[in-house]
């Protein structure tokens, strides 16, 4: 089996690739050939014994999505895509990566007349405010920022090159993902995973809007196992409505604050200090506070029961098991 991977430099391509390996195949095939795409050239795999391709590309360029599908890859994980806060500071590239790239990834599929399956990371985002107080899945999209707008669009497509037959897609809503490692990106969410991050590791993390903020969250695990659950859902069993959101755990700020507590004490919590953010704040309260994700829990997606755990989870799996 041969998988592509767009985005395969960033924190979700990374860990997808990791499992992949670490499985060595997918819905029971052995995985023998891997490409890995990203604007930044991604690292090879270690362990992986298959053909491994390498790009560092951008998939909105000129020929550069033809080239990616050449050789047939029989899954695409489509990952690729400017973070919401930079695609709503700056609109053109916001289009151009989040639209123009995912648009020519899927004419690249059409024109080479075969029928992947594409696995397509879209966002909560695509919903607007007023919101009832779960959104159920039937939940019309009316996206407040250009990032749900491009994601929602992104959805239409794919719907739409999967019913006239030209590949086989699953859209993803993903929950903001938290506890993200590493350093902070540019997305207005970045705040939700910062305030539990920099205290862990013994650092001052800043909050930029209030306690009360609700919001649906998963940790990267959960979303390595959403995205290896899609690619193995069959057209029959997912239906017409390809696009579905993720479950996670929908809870406030001072509730995250709280589970840090209890999980790593009153030092660490202490290290959060308030600092208002405007525009954060704008961006935030457009956005989805709970989501019933019925559907996809009957399909088998499944994420964590409290956000203590996503913060145990981030313990171990980035920490070491080890708190500053």
């Amino acid at each position: 089996m041969h998988i592509l991977v767009t985005g395969a430099a960033g924190m979700i391509g990374r860990k997808l690739t990791a499992r992949l390996v670490k499985d060595g195949g997918l819905n029971g095939k052995s995985i023998d050939r891997l490409t890995l795409i990203d604007v930044v050239a991604p690292e090879k795999p270690a362990g992986f014994s298959g053909a491994v391709e390498l790009s560092a590309s951008d998939l909105s360029a000129a020929g550069i999505a033809a080239k990616a599908v050449a050789s047939k890859p029989d899954v695409i994980f489509h990952l690729a895509g400017v973070v919401s806060g930079e695609a709503e500071t700056d609109f053109e590239k916001g289009y151009r990566v989040n639209l123009d790239g995912t648009r020519a990834l899927l004419e690249a599929i059409r024109a080479a007349a075969y029928k992947p399956k594409v696995i397509f990371t879209s966002s909560i985002a695509v919903y607007g405010a007023p919101f009832p107080r779960s959104i159920p899945d039937e939940f019309h999209l009316t996206p407040l920022t250009s990032y749900g707008t491009q994601k929602a669009i992104c959805e239409l497509l794919l719907a739409d090159y999967s019913r006239r037959g030209f590949l086989e897609g699953v859209g993803i809503r993903l929950p903001t993902i938290c506890v993200r490692p590493g350093k902070p990106n540019k997305a207005a969410s970045g705040f939700f995973s910062g305030i539990i991050r920099e205290p862990l590791s013994g650092h001052e993390a800043l909050l930029p809007v209030a306690d009360s903020v609700r919001h649906t969250h998963a940790s990267p695990r959960a979303a390595i196992g959403f995205l290896i659950h899609a690619a193995s859902l069959t057209p029959e069993k997912l239906g017409p409505r390809i696009n579905l959101a993720m479950p996670g755990i929908s809870c406030t700020v001072g509730e995250q604050i709280e589970a840090l507590r209890r999980v790593a004490g009153d030092k660490v919590a202490g290290r959060i200090r308030r600092a208002p953010d405007e525009l954060v704040q704008r961006i935030v309260a457009g956005w989805a506070e709970r989501l019933d994700a019925t559907r996809a829990r009957e399909l088998g997606f499944k994420a964590e029961a409290a956000f203590d755990d996503i913060i145990r989870t981030h313990i171990e799996d980035e920490l070491g098991g080890k708190i500053a």
